[in-house]
């Protein structure tokens, strides 16, 4: 396919207006789950030469200008340099397997740690509500999960995965302010653990 798309000033407007946004929304979710530095620092990788001006070139609106990368080139340069700087995706968390003799014998994904879990929620709600606008739902995040899920269970750790898709069913059951808060008292402070690892077992049966 050639590429017919070029940077205009427009494009650079409407994505600068779009990843800002998205970086206010998910500092807003960060701070309700007391993650203050990721909430700050948060996607800033974004305003880099490497990502914005492709983001800008291939600014759409309604989903990720990745998307339309891929389309043209089959990958996205924009998001291979964005994966490998951002802890919250677990794209991130994927390594090598090394046996015993040394050598690499496959690649495998790799537990994240609680708090980038905590981010990665709070960064799929914001991009739900920025490009669902008016017609969000609690549900949404769940949903898009659904729709990437064949490929995930490949990729992400087994343990992040049931983390991921236990908070995302309560976004959709309880709604933001109440998973946000179970995340912040319950999740990672570890206060009643025995509460957390019954609630996540008793979703896994």
């Amino acid at each position: 396919m050639k590429n017919t798309d070029r940077i205009t000033l427009k494009g650079v407007i409407m994505h600068f207006k779009t990843i800002t946004r998205h970086r206010h929304l998910v500092m807003k979710n960060c701070f309700k789950m007391g993650l203050y530095f990721q909430g700050l620092t948060h996607d800033l990788s974004k305003y880099s030469p490497s990502e914005f001006w492709n983001g800008a070139r291939y600014y759409q609106g309604t989903r990720s200008p990745n998307t339309r990368e891929r389309e043209l080139f089959g990958y996205s340069r924009t998001w291979l340099h964005h994966k490998g700087r951002n802890k919250h995706h677990f794209e991130y968390w994927i390594d090598f397997y090394k046996m015993g003799d040394g050598e690499n014998h496959g690649i495998v994904p790799c537990r994240m740690p609680d708090k980038y879990v905590a981010e990665m929620i709070a960064d799929r709600v914001a991009a739900c509500i920025n490009y669902r606008g008016s017609e969000y739902d609690s549900w949404d995040s769940w949903n898009y999960y659904q729709k990437e899920k064949v490929v995930s269970k490949y990729l992400v750790h087994k343990d992040t995965l049931n983390k991921l898709e236990f908070f995302l069913k309560m976004i959709g059951e309880q709604g933001e302010a109440a998973t946000f808060k179970y995340i912040r008292e319950i999740f990672l402070k570890g206060k009643d653990k025995g509460r957390w690892e019954r609630e996540l077992e008793e979703s896994l049966n």
